[in-house]
């Protein structure tokens, strides 16, 4: 096995990892409620939808990452919704994310379309199910 595929792989489980977190605190912990309030505050458009639409996406999206199930849709879904997070929630704050900035998010940003880019890597779903019709 090449190293290249072995690390975008890598790549891709861990920031699956991190955005299905984010996703189910969201979902469990935050709550649709408490996002769309959050939404609200910071002038994000139909709040209520936003708030299920990113919620879903980075929950969902997370998860396919993890699995290497339709890669490249999932991350250029999750790269809009931290685009949009760096600009609507973090710029104001500088750089640093000690400070809110929009260091994190901007990091999962570009990890976001490096991934949608390049592809699931090796090993993942979606290429064993590709192996399987052969």
């Amino acid at each position: 096995m090449q190293s290249q595929p072995l690390g975008i792989a890598i790549l891709r489980i861990v920031v699956g990892i991190v955005f299905t977190a984010h996703g189910a605190q969201k979902l469990f912990v935050i709550g649709l409620g408490g996002v769309t309030h959050m939404f609200q505050g910071i002038g994000i458009p139909s709040p209520h939808i936003a708030a299920i639409v990113v919620t879903l996406v980075e929950f969902a999206g997370g998860i396919a990452l993890i699995l290497g199930l339709l890669t490249r849709y999932a991350a250029v879904l999750l790269a809009i919704d931290m685009a949009v997070a760096v600009v609507k929630v973090h710029l104001h704050n500088g750089f640093f994310s000690s400070k809110g900035g929009y260091e994190f998010p901007l990091t999962l940003l570009a990890a976001s379309i490096a991934l949608a880019l390049a592809g699931p890597g090796s090993p993942a779903l979606s290429r064993l199910s590709k192996t399987a019709r052969r």
